[in-house]
């Protein structure tokens, strides 16, 4: 079925078609993007700290905090916890459920505001059972709320820890529908999240059992809390590979209203995990592109990019932007040409996350204008008419590797004309000679000489376009005068094929036994 299947994240470099290698590497990037936001910007386990929503939906401070101690005394006071948490589960006398949720507290807290919480020691004490029977149904809220709580920080804590969840899980998405209090419901959608976020196979697991539908609904919410957290547990359930999820999720009603709602209205932290919900789906289903599409969302994502200087949203917003026109070519006229405004306004903003001093502005959005510059004759024209183009040639020369490769990608597509069928790419050469004049083919060159082998190969392809393309037979000494054959003579042995044939094949047939007789 073709909403099963993936749009590339970026159209093949300098050509202007999307091919059956780039098949895939949107999927991949969204997993890319898994890993980087687990490690970088944000963590895909999240550990509940200081305080707690109470049933009316209040949020409790607890300044009950642990005091840093040993770990060979904080063991020891986790495993007295949970002794005393199954000796107040075996009690049946008067003041039983009080006593049962006193327990639950005082292991919360030891879990929760220690300096490293004793996630191991709790385990190895076998609190996860008597925890996972606090959750059964007819349980107080207290109750639940503590223990799922506890499940929360277990779940953070690696990954043999929290696979030790799973017994609990089915009770856990059972809390999170809609017979339960908001605050019981809201804490057990935590504890799912940092499960997801465990990885591919707890994530298919959490499928299996049927956790997205109640996570979903929970991002309906107009309680901001709760749909942060809703979208921040999907974003870790969806992440792919398998489009599945994304697909499945955007197609549950309601969703597509409310990622609208949320982007458009929400504060920046609720907006944030709602664009990394919309970068996973416009990564993962060609069904979510068309329906985002179809909304209002390009506007709002636009918007927010214009308006906002909060990194942790400007990154998913981009993302999100750049998926939305890394589509087929239909989908990027979709984008772009009805309003060519929004055009405009997209490259604007580009351009002035190209001048951020964040390094990582500058890569997204060098990326996103290498996919609006994949697209039609008129994308291509808006770029290179904009300010984007001289930042883009300057950070080509001085900006550092993987920003570089980004802005090749760039400023490569804005000189192939849109294919229209099989054979090499034609070249636009108002924009290649202009390009070339102002200084870009040493930039090319560098990334012919470059370890990346993605990077040589995008090198080589725009050395061939200088050469076949520029008039009076002019390419060939460009390309020479910036010590671009021995960049390519260095591939002569090379291990790779495809770069090592591309790079001889080129230098044979413009600088053979022929070349330079004519002078």
């Amino acid at each position: 079925m073709a909403d099963e299947g993936f749009a590339s994240h970026r159209r093949d470099p300098v050509k202007s078609s999307v091919g059956n290698a780039a098949a895939n590497r949107r999927r991949q990037l969204a997993v890319t993007v898994g890993k980087e936001r687990r490690e970088a910007l944000f963590r895909a386990k999240r550990l509940c700290r200081d305080a707690i929503v109470g049933s009316d939906g209040e949020v409790v401070e607890d300044k009950e905090m642990v005091i840093d101690e040993g770990a060979v005394a904080l063991n020891s006071r986790t495993n007295e916890a949970v002794e005393e948490l199954k000796a107040a589960c075996l009690y049946q006398g008067k003041g039983a459920v009080q006593k049962k949720v006193q327990a639950l507290q005082n292991l919360r807290r030891i879990l929760s505001n220690s300096d490293v919480p004793p996630v191991e020691a709790c385990v190895e004490a076998g609190a996860v059972p008597i925890l996972t029977q606090c959750l059964s149904f007819g349980s107080p809220d207290e109750q639940l709320l503590e223990a799922a709580w506890c499940l929360t920080n277990i779940a953070a804590g690696k990954p043999d820890q929290t696979k030790s969840l799973l017994p609990a899980l089915p009770l856990l998405i059972a809390h999170v529908g809609d017979k339960c209090t908001l605050a019981v419901a809201e804490q057990c959608t935590w504890a799912l999240g940092n499960v997801a976020g465990e990885g591919e196979d707890m994530r298919n697991i959490l499928l299996a059992q049927g956790a997205l539908p109640p996570l979903a609904r929970m991002m309906l919410s107009n309680k901001g809390s709760t749909a942060r957290t809703a979208a921040w547990a999907l974003s870790n359930l969806i992440k792919g590979p398998d489009p599945k999820a994304a697909n499945e999720l955007i197609r549950i009603d309601g969703v597509l209203g409310a990622i609208v709602r949320h982007l458009g209205k929400a504060d920046e932290e609720l907006a944030t995990e709602v664009a990394w919900v919309a970068v996973y789906l416009s990564a993962l289903s060609n069904t979510a592109i068309d329906m985002l599409l179809k909304s209002e969302v390009v506007p709002i994502l636009v918007e927010r990019l214009e308006t906002s200087n909060h990194l942790q949203l400007l990154i998913p917003v981009l993302r999100s932007l750049g998926n939305l026109v890394a589509g087929n070519s239909q989908m990027t006229y979709t984008i772009v040409a009805p309003e060519i405004n929004i055009a405009e306004r997209i490259i604007l903003t580009l351009a002035k996350c190209l001048k951020s001093e964040l390094r990582v502005l500058k890569k997204e959005a060098a990326w996103v204008l290498s996919n609006i510059g994949a697209g039609s004759l008129a994308h291509k024209q808006l770029i290179y008419s904009s300010e984007a183009v001289p930042l883009l040639l300057q950070l080509l020369s001085t900006a550092p590797f993987d920003i570089r490769k980004e802005v090749a990608y760039a400023l490569g597509n804005l000189c192939v004309a849109p294919a229209d069928g099989p054979g090499q790419p034609k070249v636009i050469l108002e924009h290649l000679i202009s390009l070339v004049h102002r200084g870009c083919l040493s930039g090319f060159v560098n990334l012919v000489r470059s370890a990346d082998v993605e990077a040589a190969k995008l090198g080589l392809q725009f050395l061939e376009l200088v050469m076949r393309g520029m008039p009076n037979g002019e390419g060939p000494k460009l390309v020479e005068k910036e010590d671009g054959i021995d960049a390519m003579e260095r591939f002569q042995f090379h291990e790779n094929e495809d770069l090592r044939n591309m790079a001889n094949g080129l230098v044979d047939k413009y600088f053979g036994e022929d070349y330079g007789l004519d002078e």
